[in-house]
């Protein structure tokens, strides 16, 4: 089992007000705390512990990096909860996979649901999975890799790191889904870019972005 080492980065606050905040995560930093003392330090302790009222709307994967919002107000989260569950939020991730995917774009389609023995780890089945899909676009192709943006139009647990396996590319430097050569980069290859949401206060649409580490 890997050991928990969460970097010991300062917060950045991508947007502060009344109603939200949103910072870009770090990678390896869990969103919220895990089972035991040695899994507590986690993105929304370290928030909480600047911002009291701040609280949890969702959820990056520990590896994954980028913009994350929380609400600052009961109201906020009820507003964002409610965006989030009906598919009104935008979200842009930037991925570098393995290999050179052929075609330029696409869709993945694919219902998933937790794979019980080797959890957390999500598989495809098309009896019991969840719809998931994610659109996808490249960017542009580097040595045996290739940039991408994902467009997720669901947020199942794992979802874009197990559609990229799928179409035959996994996410490099994945620790659950990618294998042999795959696996050498410095971290998972995977970054929320941007958010696009509502304002609770108003309904006002607004983009938040965090420039792409990698």
């Amino acid at each position: 089992m890997d050991t928990y080492a969460p970097p010991d980065t300062p917060l950045e606050i991508i947007h502060q007000d009344h109603e939200l905040l949103l910072v870009n995560k770090p990678s390896g930093l869990l969103s919220v705390p895990g089972k035991g003392e040695h899994l507590a330090d986690c993105l929304i302790a370290r928030i909480q512990a600047v911002f009291p009222d701040a609280l949890l709307v969702h959820r990056l994967d520990r590896d994954t990096s980028g913009v994350m919002v929380f609400a600052m107000t009961p109201h906020a989260q009820r507003h964002l909860g409610l965006q989030f569950e009906k598919r009104q939020v935008k979200k842009v991730y930037v991925a570098r996979v393995f290999g050179h995917v052929a075609e330029r774009e696409g869709t993945v389609d694919l219902p998933l649901i937790v794979d019980w023995p080797n959890r957390p780890k999500q598989h495809v089945n098309f009896e019991t999975g969840k719809p998931a899909v994610t659109d996808w676009k490249v960017v542009k192709y580097e040595d045996n890799a290739t940039r991408m943006r994902l467009f997720p139009q669901t947020g199942r647990s794992h979802q874009l790191r197990v559609h990229m396996l799928e179409i035959g590319h996994p996410i490099l430097g994945d620790p659950f889904y990618a294998n042999g050569p795959a696996l050498d980069a410095p971290r998972l290859m995977l970054h929320a870019e941007s958010l696009r949401l509502r304002h609770p206060d108003g309904g006002k649409g607004l983009t938040f972005k965090a420039k792409c580490p990698f």
